[in-house]
Order: structure tokens, then C-alpha cells, then sequence
């Protein structure tokens, strides 16, 4: 069941939605990475943006096995003001990463926090031939190449069930605009055993 949030942001007229995922599996300033991803939610709204759902928060497994602890996943909605840019809403994203201590010295390495832009409501960015080409990206070139600016949605998004199975709990109706599935057909075209993974962690009704 997806979870509700007040914020400081002021009123707004909303033109689209930001999906968001959220992962963390080291500790950061004595809190654990499930209160680092709700701490960071809080800190996300101070920066203006209204958190409007949140995932419960999920555990699944480093990969590959034995190489760090478990992460914790979670996923949110994010409404947007008129004007905002898929650029400004990751800036602050990586603002919100930095104060909790993300150092991008490893791609796909353990972190502190992790937030990723998933997908702005409908947008294809850069353009859809680029975007293209990183979907279809060899899987071992995925780990060496990174995209030298921002690709939506998110190219491995289809791929990951960390990903998917938080945003089933906020956005399950979303249609991938090149893809033209939804979260929920996505997440069921997945294998069982990625699926199984993704564990329930806690929700701040259990807190």
C-alpha cells in the first residue's frame, strides 16, 4: 500500500510526475540505510519538491552475492511544478545524494544512498533515437558505459525487479512511452525469482 506525505512545498499547478527510486545498503551517520531513504524523503521536501506516495521499503540482494549487505529499495512519486525540468530535478536529487554521503567512485557500487530518476510522466529524453540505443545496450557494456547525460525513462528500468516492485506499490498504472507497458505488465514479465527477491522490509505504519 503506498504511503502518504505532507510538505513544506507551497501550492502548485502540476504538470507532471517524477517516479524516483530510492536504494541505500551502507550505513551513513549512525542511521541504517532504511532510515537514510526516509531521512532522505524528508530532506527531498525541505528542497521544495511534494513527496506524493512512497513505496513500502523492500530488501533485496547485493549483487553479486556476498559482494556488500543487502540494499533497501523503496520508490515515490513526485508532482511537479510548471516549469520544472527533468535537469533541475536531478540536480537536486544528487544535491539530497551528497548530503548523505554518495561518492560516485563505482558504477552499480555499494552507497549510502542511491536516487534515481526513473521517468518524467510521459518524456522521452534526450530523443528517442538516443534513448534507443542505450535500451538496447549490450549487457556487458552496461557496467563499462555511462551515459554522458540524462536518459528517460530510466533504460534498465524493465530489467530490474527493485525497481519495479516499489513502483507497482506507487505508480502501477504508469506506461512506459517507447516500451508501452505498464509498471504492472513489466513487473509480471519478469521471472519469479527476481520477484521473490524483493522482499517487504517495513512501512512507516509499523513504525
Amino acid at each position: 500500500m503506498a504511503l502518504f506525505f505532507e510538505s513544506v512545498a507551497p501550492p502548485m499547478t502540476t504538470t507532471k510526475e517524477a517516479l524516483v527510486a530510492l536504494g541505500a545498503n551502507l550505513t551513513f551517520g549512525g542511521l541504517s540505510p532504511d532510515r537514510t531513504i526516509l531521512a532522505a524523503i524528508a530532506a527531498l521536501g525541505r528542497e521544495g519538491f511534494l513527496i506524493d506516495q512512497l513505496s513500502n521499503l523492500y530488501e533485496t540482494p547485493c549483487f553479486p552475492a556476498g559482494a556488500g549487505p543487502d540494499y533497501v529499495n523503496a520508490a515515490a512519486t513526485i508532482p511537479l511544478r510548471q516549469g520544472q525540468t527533468a535537469a533541475g530535478v536531478l540536480t537536486v536529487l544528487h544535491k539530497v545524494e551528497a548530503e548523505f554521503g554518495r561518492e560516485r567512485l563505482q558504477r552499480w557500487g555499494m552507497r549510502t544512498l542511491d536516487l534515481d530518476l526513473i521517468a518524467i510522466s510521459d518524456s522521452v529524453l534526450p530523443d528517442l533515437v538516443t534513448y534507443t540505443e542505450w535500451q538496447r545496450l549490450a549487457a556487458d557494456s552496461q557496467r563499462a558505459q555511462a551515459p554522458d547525460q540524462l536518459i528517460l525513462p530510466h533504460p534498465r528500468l524493465q530489467d530490474r525487479a527493485f525497481v519495479l516492485v516499489p513502483l507497482a506499490d506507487v505508480a502501477p498504472g504508469w506506461c512506459h512511452p517507447v516500451l508501452g507497458q505498464t509498471v504492472r505488465q513489466m513487473l509480471v514479465a519478469l521471472p519469479q525469482s527476481d520477484r521473490d527477491a524483493v522482499v517487504v522490509l517495513k512501512t512507516r505504519k509499523s513504525d
